[in-house]
């Protein structure tokens, strides 16, 4: 690893997993420019190389995972249409930098996510929430549309019908309705970003060529035809058959041992 993480105060990297917060303590949670640019920047490491993590985790450093953006610094803004841009295309940066990672993303929804902080539990590969989650769309109860890829991923996740509804009503929605409607991956009893950590490290420990190629599957199989998908899904798991986590893998369960990933 070149990278140095003390460029990047606000982001942690522990048994393998990379800890980006996406909101600070107080203010309601909103979403923090600085831990935004602080996100970008240890994304572009990881995916240049210059930083090794096998599981990405996104939490809230307060009580809620974020409330959306700073609606005061749009008010107080002199220019608010290129105010709000800016702040959209910094996000939307980092949007696409967690769609292009080949680790798993795990997203720790605990207490409020709204707007923007939906958008990015909606980017991530788990999105684990609990008895006290709440989401909520909140653009058009400031007069607002979609940013962060909300209007892409919901769809996606839920349904057209659905996920108009959710977006236009801006009704608050819980944790648990979420996840039985396919908006959310987990729910828990427990605490939520324990239970988010244990599995952001559990699949740290995992096949990360594997996962690899199951994310850039899934991401290319919106634009493919059956017939082309299936080229790809016998290219990929073919030259997976004799990478290191193949191998391991396979040997494994032959052995009928537990498979040890991650090692060249």
């Amino acid at each position: 690893m070149t990278f140095d993480l003390s460029a990047t105060p606000l982001v942690t990297l522990e048994e393998g997993v990379l800890t980006l917060p996406i909101s600070l303590d107080g203010k309601g949670n909103a979403l923090d420019s600085d831990a935004v640019d602080q996100m970008g920047t240890a994304l572009a490491a990881l995916l240049a190389g210059d930083l090794e993590a096998r599981a990405v985790l996104l939490i809230g450093l307060g009580k809620n995972f974020c409330a959306g953006g700073n609606v005061a610094g749009f008010a107080s803004a002199d220019d608010r249409s290129a105010h709000v841009r800016e702040l959209a295309d910094r996000l939307h940066a980092v949007i696409r930098q967690l769609d292009e990672v080949s680790v798993p993303v795990v997203a720790a929804v605990a207490g409020w996510a709204a707007g923007a902080g939906l958008s990015l539990a909606l980017t991530a590969d788990f999105s684990v929430a609990g008895p006290d989650t709440r989401l909520l769309a909140a653009y058009p109860g400031i007069g607002l549309s979609p940013d962060g890829g909300m209007s892409w991923n919901l769809p996606r996740a839920i349904g057209q019908n659905a996920a108009r509804a959710f977006i236009l009503g801006n009704e608050p929605m819980t944790g648990e309705r979420g996840y039985a409607l396919g908006m959310l991956s987990t729910f828990v009893e427990g605490d939520v970003r324990e239970a988010a950590r244990d599995l952001a490290v559990r699949l740290a420990s995992g096949p990360g060529e594997s996962y690899a190629a199951v994310k850039a599957l899934l991401r290319a199989s919106a634009a493919s035809s059956l017939s082309d998908h299936l080229d790809a899904e016998r290219d990929s798991i073919s030259r997976l058959a004799t990478s290191p986590d193949g191998i391991e893998g396979v040997d494994a369960f032959v052995a009928k041992r537990a498979p040890e990933f991650g090692r060249d």
